[in-house]
């Protein structure tokens, strides 16, 4: 198959585990399936976005996006996460950047907050079942009541939408979109890879 971008936003405020840790399983899946794929392309092309090229993510930590908005490429696969959502929230070239990478995308997916921004860039639809971080549900059904807002999930697929949990629910998440994009195989020696115990079966794609 050929290399699918994953472009991963980032903003001040981010969650750190959020950006992170959807960036190690798509970047260890590669690493894993290069290994016994000697030669061929990679699988997965990683890169993160920001308005502003440096950020800091949620208590501190730096981060430098290897594009802007305004000169990142098209997304095969799109992940927004969560945090501090306020500033991007309040930002029409964010919330219509996100809109236009959702749209090309294969799949569009959020971590935790990162709800909050595909509902306000339009990307949910109404009836969609979506989720977020526990903290978030009665804040995320209120500001956006004709959602579906579901709990006491890792994470919710909608086909090209798929939204998570909290925090550490985007790595179970994103090992999902991993199986999806390349199968089961690959997701669980990139869960053994990293160590994680993989929570697979608290959702499952909706018809």
């Amino acid at each position: 198959m050929s290399t699918l971008r994953v472009l991963i936003l980032a903003f001040d405020g981010v969650e750190a585990l959020d950006f992170a840790g959807p960036f190690e399983v798509f970047t260890t899946a590669s690493r894993v399936h290069a290994r016994q794929h000697p030669g061929q392309p990679a699988l997965f092309d990683v890169k993160s976005v920001a308005a502003a090229q440096a950020v800091q993510a949620r208590a501190g930590l730096r981060l430098l996006a290897d594009h802007t908005l305004a000169d990142a490429p098209a997304a095969d696969v799109l992940v927004v996460p969560g945090g501090v959502v306020d500033a991007p929230l309040a930002s029409p070239e964010t919330l219509a950047w996100i809109g236009a990478q959702a749209a090309g995308a294969r799949i569009a997916s959020s971590v935790c907050t990162g709800a909050f921004l595909l509902a306000q860039a339009g990307v949910l639809q109404a009836d969609a079942r979506v989720t977020t971080h526990w903290e978030d549900i009665a804040e995320l059904r209120e500001r956006f009541p004709r959602l579906d807002v579901v709990d006491d999930v890792r994470w919710v697929d909608n086909g090209r939408i798929v939204t998570s949990a909290g925090i550490s629910a985007g790595i179970d998440m994103s090992l999902h979109l991993v199986e999806r994009l390349a199968g089961r195989d690959l997701a669980l020696r990139t869960a053994r890879q990293m160590d994680f115990a993989w929570t697979t079966n608290l959702s499952s794609p909706s018809a």
